[in-house]
């Protein structure tokens, strides 16, 4: 990423993150850590970034759009963006997930673009990928009870083959992409330095969801490359079918912590 539109970016970042500080509990920008105070911020996510700052939006149409049409074809949706943090705190863990589950589309032309602010190394919790996993099977993300969790059971966990996995590390400015199938974590951070990672989801315009948006904006489902188009492609594989989203969300941290048990969370 260009050094210009980076420094942007992690001065608009700067300022929510002193903002966040005069909050107490999550709201609807932003998803806090249970020890969050303004003395010592544990700012997980800042929610829906893109319309939050035409930094942000800019970013997404801008050069993030670009990738995109280069990966799922020159007709490309704009979905969702999120900015979440690492923070060396207990909550800070993401644990084994895949994407699509929460929100299916016709196909799995869906794809997640993520843009580091910050030098991210093995000490500060990169994002991490299995390799070759958008091919494999999709995984269960309920519990046995029937409960959303957002991520792997511990037995899932358990059986991945950590020989495959790939830790994206990289400056700050470096992008990381993956598919809505491809299996995920991120490790804690151990370095008290927070990590940001600005991720903006993209569909090719011929996937079409079927369920509710978990965080709808003004600009989900806007084309920002090529143009909108009236079939939809159907992939025969399955996808499973997550909550209703349409009552309300919280995060991936509030589900896979057990904080949020009525509606779960988004990725």
């Amino acid at each position: 990423v260009p050094a210009d539109i980076l420094a942007e970016l992690q001065k608009t970042t700067a300022d929510f993150v002193e903002t966040s500080k005069g909050v107490s509990a999550s709201d609807d920008r932003f998803d806090v850590g249970a020890e969050h105070s303004s003395e010592n911020p544990i700012l997980r996510r800042l929610k829906n970034p893109d319309e939050q700052s035409e930094a942000y939006w800019n970013f997404s149409t801008g050069l993030m759009a670009d990738i995109a049409a280069d990966l799922v074809g020159p007709n490309v949706v704009f979905h969702h963006s999120k900015l979440n943090f690492k923070w060396f705190d207990a909550s800070d863990t993401v644990k084994w997930h895949q994407d699509i589950q929460f929100f299916p589309h016709t196909n799995y032309n869906v794809l997640t673009i993520g843009c580091y602010l910050e030098d991210t190394t093995m000490e500060n919790g990169p994002l991490a990928a299995l390799k070759g996993s958008h091919n494999d099977d999709l995984y269960n993300q309920y519990d046995d009870a029937g409960n959303w969790t957002g991520m792997l059971s511990d037995q899932d966990a358990a059986s991945v083959d950590m020989s495959r996995v790939e830790y994206l590390t990289g400056k700050a400015g470096s992008i990381t992409v993956h598919n809505a199938r491809t299996l995920h974590y991120s490790p804690a951070s151990k370095n008290p330095i927070p990590r940001p990672l600005l991720l903006n989801c993209y569909t090719s315009s011929d996937a079409k969801p079927y369920t509710a948006h978990p965080s709808p904006t003004q600009n989900t489902y806007k084309v920002v490359r090529g143009e909108h188009v009236i079939w939809a492609e159907h992939d025969p594989r399955p996808c499973q079918i997550p909550p209703n989203w349409s009552g309300g969300y919280s995060s991936i941290y509030a589900a896979q912590a057990g904080e949020d048990k009525s509606a779960g969370g988004m990725m």
